[in-house]
């Protein structure tokens, strides 16, 4: 099949094009290279899915464009029987939407209408969509479920992604597209952005400097290692669901204290600690129940973060050379 993949020169993205490229599917990722973080890191993930379609005999193209930007998707959509959209493309945290709640929108959400209008006007059926743990807000119930009520956001990025679902529902019901939105949990693992907490406190720890401690410590996530959301994104592929939502998570919590422990073990060195004040926008806790996704996508994530963190130290060793 032909994938079009927004975000595809990012994190999680990348790891999407390799395996569907692995699969022996055709692939082009479309990313605007931002500044969020350094365009340097994108291109060499996209310089790894290239090597990876030479290597699986696949064909695998990138187009640099803006999802703000209808025309440059309609180009990129155009010329080619797009069977699926895979859209990862996204202005991603709570801390940097709440300065930025605006740019936040327009990315995410006027982004979002846009490609599903590409994605319509180009004649595709099938969509998967990335959305986020953190739609569920300060959520009393865990673990958190589908069928929870998800209208107490606290940050403007799930904000957003409250409206990203909505509007997937929407061109579902009026158009027929086949849509499935994934609630991601907490994503870690090789290519993680640097700017997350994993790849930041290894980066911090390692330079001897102090790591930024929000609260206590007692916070808990539902840490995934990536190749488990791969698998939960490319399972989705593979069948029709109408509309559907999944969360896509580990389904086990751990706290930020026990994180760093973890990591201090897996690079042989102790943390310093710079404990500061509660985050606005933040949750004290992410917990995915699964038990859909297990179901009805066979998904059954296997690394626990015992296991993911040393795999984790030893990619960002590799590249810290």
């Amino acid at each position: 099949m032909d994938f079009f993949v927004t975000g595809g020169a990012g994190f999680i993205g990348s790891h999407v094009c390799e395996r569907l490229l692995r699969d022996g599917h055709q692939v082009t990722a479309f990313d605007d290279l931002n500044v969020f973080y350094a365009p340097a890191l994108k291109h060499r993930n996209l310089a790894d899915i290239a090597r990876t379609a030479d290597a699986a005999g696949t064909r695998f193209a990138f187009v640099e464009g803006d999802i703000a930007d209808r025309a440059s998707l309609d180009a990129a959509l155009r010329g080619t029987r797009f069977d699926q959209v895979i859209h990862l493309a996204a202005r991603a945290g709570v801390r940097p939407s709440l300065l930025e709640p605006a740019l936040y929108q327009r990315v995410n959400v006027e982004g979002t209408v846009n490609v599903l209008e590409a994605a319509k006007t180009a004649g595709v059926r099938k969509f998967v969509l990335a959305s986020s743990s953190s739609v569920y807000g300060v959520n009393a119930k865990v673990p958190f479920a589908e069928v929870d009520p998800i209208f107490s956001a606290i940050s403007p990025y799930a904000a957003s992604k409250l409206a990203c679902e909505a509007l997937g529902h929407v061109y579902h019901h009026v158009h027929g597209l086949d849509v499935t939105m994934l609630r991601f949990f907490t994503v870690y693992g090789p290519r993680q952005r640097p700017d997350l907490a994993i790849h930041k406190f290894a980066s911090l720890i390692t330079s001897g400097l102090p790591i930024p401690v929000f609260g206590d410590g007692s916070t808990r996530r539902d840490y995934t290692y990536v190749d488990d959301i791969v698998d939960g994104v490319t399972a989705c592929t593979t069948r029709d669901f109408g509309y559907e939502v999944f969360n896509l998570g580990e389904s086990q919590t751990v706290r930020l204290d026990e994180l760093i422990g973890l990591l201090e073990s897996a690079l042989g060195k102790k943390a310093v600690i710079d404990r500061r004040p509660p985050q606005p926008g933040d949750v004290p806790v992410t917990f995915a129940d699964i038990s859909k996704a297990r179901a009805k996508l066979g998904y059954d994530p296997r690394t626990k973060i015992v296991a993911g963190i040393p795999k984790f130290v030893e990619w960002f060793r590799g590249e810290t050379r």
